[in-house]
Order: structure tokens, then C-alpha cells, then sequence
């Protein structure tokens, strides 16, 4: 951004922005319990501090100002493009919203919502039907939402990279564990053998490739 028109200080836009996306989650993930509450809280916590920095005040670029100047001299450290780290780490002059990484980011987020959705569906039906949801997401990952917010969270750091978020990412993704892990307990009282047998034929976050291979031919 050049000229007049202001980098960062746009606090509106940063609230609008980060509203949205949690708007967005809440629709997608639509919590009901403490756990899922927390889940959500802690996704919206990532979501402000990023868009605080991405609109708000550039904590990242400013504290790294010296370095991108002196290492990028003919990149703005305190422009908006700038923000988007990654091409400028890698050395590559080109519009920042083509890079790899940015679109790489859009499968992520996209992909990350989608999973949510789906995963909701599925298990608001079980739990409809006092069941043990195992179909759809289900059938390939036994914690697809968590894996959900997971892609979604990983895929803006792969668009705008900034040091807090940097640091929330990993203590984030261990909560997700854990909570998986609490979550894991409570469903293995109620269903027992069931569940433990699902448990062992189903991974917790990532897929099989096998299983995705099979969904991919029909």
C-alpha cells in the first residue's frame, strides 16, 4: 500500500475482519458444551491477535524493521505487503497474494472450515440418535474438528506470519491435544469396547493415506 492511504492503524477493519471469521466459526462449529466453548475461545483468541497486527499496529514488522531494511532494502519493512513475511524470508520479488504460501493458506482455511462443517453435521446427528459418530470425517479421523481448527489456524500463519501468533500456534495445538485427549476419556466411558475398537482402526488427527486414496476412487 502507498500514497495516502493508511498501512495499519485500520482497528474497524481489524474488528470487522476478525468478527467475521469468528462469526464464521461459531456457524460452522456451533459449540454446546464448556469443551467446545474453549475451543472456540481459543481459535478467536488466535484470530484477534492476527488481524490486530495484519490492520491494527504491526508489533512483528516493527520489532523486525532493522533486519527486513537491512536485509530487504528495496522492500518497505512498515508496508502492508511486507506483512506477509514468507516471500520476502525466501527473496521473492512478487506480489506477496500470489506467493505459494498465500494460496497455499486459502486450501488451508478452506479446507479447515469445510472439515468443521462436515464433522458438525455428523456428529450433531449421532448425538441425535445417542450414537458413536464414525461416518464421514469421522470414518478417517476421530477428531476432525480439532483437526478443523487446527488447518484453519496454520493456514493464516502461512499467510501472515507474526511473532504472537507464532507463539500461540504450538501452545494452541497442545490444547487441542489435550482436550482431544479429555475428550477421548469421557467417550470411552460411555461406549466402551465400541469406542476402543474405533479408536484403534481410525487415527486421531491425520489420515491414513490409504483411507483418502479410497475416498478419492469412489
Amino acid at each position: 500500500m502507498n500514497g495516502d492511504v493508511p498501512a495499519y492503524g485500520l482497528w474497524l477493519l481489524a474488528a470487522v475482519n476478525a468478527g467475521v471469521f469468528i462469526l464464521f466459526a461459531f456457524s460452522f462449529f456451533k459449540p454446546t458444551t464448556a469443551r467446545d466453548w474453549r475451543s472456540l475461545g481459543a481459535f478467536s483468541a488466535f484470530v484477534v491477535a492476527l488481524f490486530a497486527e495484519m490492520y491494527g499496529f504491526p508489533l512483528t514488522l516493527y520489532l523486525l524493521a532493522g533486519w527486513v531494511g537491512s536485509n530487504f532494502p528495496a522492500l518497505d519493512p512498515l508496508s502492508h505487503d511486507a506483512g506477509h513475511l514468507w516471500p520476502a524470508l525466501f527473496g521473492w520479488s512478487m506480489d506477496p497474494h500470489w506467493s505459494p504460501f498465500h494460496l497455499l493458506s486459502f486450501v488451508f482455511i478452506g479446507g479447515g472450515f469445510m472439515l468443521i462443517a462436515a464433522a458438525w453435521r455428523v456428529l450433531h446427528d449421532a448425538q441425535s440418535k445417542g450414537s458413536l459418530a464414525t461416518s464421514g470425517p469421522y470414518a478417517r479421523l476421530r477428531h476432525p474438528q480439532y483437526a478443523g481448527f487446527a488447518l484453519i489456524m496454520i493456514g493464516f500463519f502461512l499467510q501472515w506470519p507474526t511473532l504472537v501468533t507464532g507463539l500461540m500456534l504450538p501452545v494452541l495445538l497442545v490444547m487441542y491435544w489435550r482436550l482431544a485427549k479429555s475428550e477421548e476419556r469421557e467417550v470411552e466411558a460411555a461406549y466402551g469396547d465400541r469406542y476402543r475398537h474405533y479408536a484403534r482402526a481410525v487415527p486421531a488427527f491425520l489420515p491414513r493415506p490409504a483411507s483418502l486414496l479410497h475416498s478419492s476412487g469412489g
